[in-house]
C-alpha cells in the first residue's frame, strides 16, 4: 500500500469573496469551510500526513479551529503559505515525507472519501479530476474576440489531484528558475513534460470563490445532509 502526503491549501485571502476574513474561516453548513474536506481526509488510511498552508496572521486561529473539531493531531503539520498558490505548494512539498502527493484546497468542501480513493487507486502517477465545460469559451485580445476554441476538447480542472513527488518537485524547481507561474499543478507538471491522466469529476465539487458560491454551497450542503 502506497503512503501519501497531502498538501492542503488554506493560505489564500479570498479577496474575490469580499469578506472581512479569509473564506476558509467562513461558515458553510454551520462549520468553517476549512473543516469540511479535512474531516474526510483525516480518516483516509493511506494519507499519513496533512500539510496545511495557512496565512501567517491566521495560524493561531487555524490551530484553534482544528483543535475544536478534533483535527489537530499527529498527522497535521501547519506551515505558513507563500505569496502565491504555486509558492505555497512548493513550501509544503519540500516538507513532505512521502513519494506520493495529493493536493487539495480548503475552498473545495464537497469532496468525499471515494473521490480520494479513486485518485489513490488510479495506476498513473499524475492524475487530476476534470469536468466537461457546458458553455462556450472564446479567447480575447484587447476586448475583442480573437479565437474560437473547440469546446469538446476543453476541460475544467478540479482538485484533488495526485502526483509523483519527484516529478512534481522537478517541475516546481524548473518553474522557479524560469520565473513561470501556474494556476494549478497539473498544468505545471504537463508543461514540463510529464503525463497527466484525467478522470471524471463531479459538478458539485465547486470552488468557493465568489459570493454566489456560498449560496450554491449551502444548497449543496443541505441536499447532501
Amino acid at each position: 500500500m502506497n503512503n501519501f502526503s497531502l498538501i492542503y491549501l488554506a493560505a489564500g485571502t479570498g479577496i474575490r469573496l469580499k469578506k472581512k476574513i479569509p473564506k476558509q474561516f467562513l461558515l458553510l453548513g454551520g462549520k468553517p469551510i476549512i473543516i469540511h474536506s479535512l474531516e474526510v481526509i483525516n480518516h483516509i488510511e493511506q494519507i499519513k500526513e496533512i500539510i496545511i498552508t495557512v496565512p501567517e496572521e491566521y495560524k493561531s486561529k487555524t490551530e484553534k479551529i482544528l483543535k475544536n473539531f478534533g483535527l489537530l493531531n499527529d498527522k497535521t503539520i501547519l506551515i505558513i503559505g507563500g505569496k502565491t498558490r504555486q509558492e505555497s505548494v512548493y513550501l509544503a512539498l519540500i516538507k513532505s515525507k512521502y513519494e506520493n502527493i495529493i493536493i487539495h484546497e480548503s475552498s473545495r468542501p464537497f469532496v468525499y472519501k471515494d473521490d480520494f480513493l479513486k485518485l489513490i487507486k488510479t495506476k498513473e502517477k499524475n492524475v487530476t479530476f476534470t469536468t466537461k465545460i457546458p458553455f462556450t469559451v472564446l479567447e480575447q485580445e484587447n476586448n475583442y474576440i480573437s479565437k474560437i476554441l473547440e469546446r469538446n476538447k476543453l476541460i475544467n480542472i478540479q482538485l484533488p489531484q495526485k502526483f509523483d513527488k519527484s516529478e512534481l518537485l522537478d517541475s516546481h524547481e524548473k518553474a522557479i528558475k524560469q520565473n513561470k507561474n501556474f494556476t494549478d499543478d497539473s498544468s505545471l507538471v504537463f508543461y514540463y513534460g510529464h503525463k497527466v491522466k484525467i478522470i471524471e469529476g463531479k459538478t458539485e465539487n465547486i470552488k468557493i470563490t465568489y459570493p454566489i458560491d456560498l449560496i450554491i454551497g449551502e444548497a449543496i450542503y443541505e441536499q447532501n445532509n
